[in-house]
């Protein structure tokens, strides 16, 4: 089974309505490309929930963003991998992506959905690992933990004689979640990303290829890139990496960028696998497992 896919690269801002009318653009570019499975960068519309916080506008927003993503995987006939969104629900059922309850506090959930070409939510993931590290760069540190909450479950999604294992930037570096993805039957794994300069300038792309590698998959990386105005004008831009691409289980690149946003189209032979695992089957002859964190 053969399958065109793109990783779409963007320089999201502040502007909000900027940051749709440029994910439109490029979903329409792939989509006339012949693109069929298309990814969005983290953060693709909304950089920070905290501008929707301080308008009271998040559950609304979040509503409108959902109705958007049903239209244009509907207009381009598109499976639409949508990057990140703030909601301010937890997940209930992970099938059919109805919310239970409201995040407590001031923060929210980062969501990533699937949408259908019949405009439809088949998937959604919340973020598991957060990014509270410090990094060398003009931020210095990153709290996610601080503005989100994470998520609980691994999700797979399924589409059309495939499986689809879902992840979000930071969870690159966990590579028991990509074997879990694997396991449950993922041939592709997206990573719609925010990746910053300095932690992407030196392991954006071995991440990728090893997780590749290791679990005989195809990753898509959709990454932001450039820079990104803050709320608050006094804090510095930050700087994200760039380097959209995609990866075949053999670790080739079959696609990327650099700097500058756009789309990286690669078409893609899911068959390929079934031969590659039963030549080396890598999760067969694992002999260690680690369990869930509680």
């Amino acid at each position: 089974m053969k399958l065109m896919v793109a990783a779409i690269q963007m320089n999201s801002g502040l502007d909000i309505e900027a940051n749709l009318a440029q994910a439109e653009h490029w979903i329409s570019k792939a989509a006339a490309a012949g693109a069929k499975l298309l990814v969005l960068p983290e953060n693709f519309a909304v950089f920070s929930a905290a501008a929707l916080f301080d308008a009271g506008e998040e559950e609304r927003e979040s509503q409108r963003f959902s109705q958007t993503l049903k239209a244009w995987s509907k207009r381009y006939q598109v499976w639409l991998v949508a990057g990140t969104l703030p909601f301010r629900t937890r997940l209930n059922n992970v099938a059919n992506a109805e919310p239970e309850a409201l995040v407590h506090g001031r923060r929210v959930r980062t969501r990533c959905s699937v949408y259908s070409p019949e405009g439809l939510c088949v998937a959604a993931y919340d973020k598991l690992h957060l990014f509270d590290v410090q990094v060398a760069d003009s931020q210095g540190a990153y709290s996610e933990s601080s503005a989100i909450e994470p998520g609980e479950i691994a999700v797979v999604a399924d589409l059309n004689g495939y499986r689809l294992g879902l992840t979000i930037c930071y969870d690159l570096r966990f590579p028991e979640l990509f074997t879990h993805l694997a396991q449950l039957g993922a041939s592709i794994i997206t990573v719609p990303s925010a990746f910053t300069y300095v932690t992407g300038e030196a392991h954006w792309l071995p991440l990728l290829r090893a997780r590749a590698i290791e679990n005989q998959c195809f990753v898509i990386g959709a990454n932001q890139t450039g820079e990104h105005p803050q709320q608050d004008p006094a804090k510095p831009p930050r700087q994200t990496w760039g380097h959209s691409c995609v990866i075949s289980p053999w670790g080739e690149v079959l696609a990327m960028l650099e700097h500058e946003p756009g789309i990286a189209c690669a078409e893609i032979d899911l068959d390929q696998i079934a031969e590659l695992r039963r030549k080396m089957p890598l999760l067969s002859h694992k002999r260690f497992t680690v369990a869930p964190k509680r």
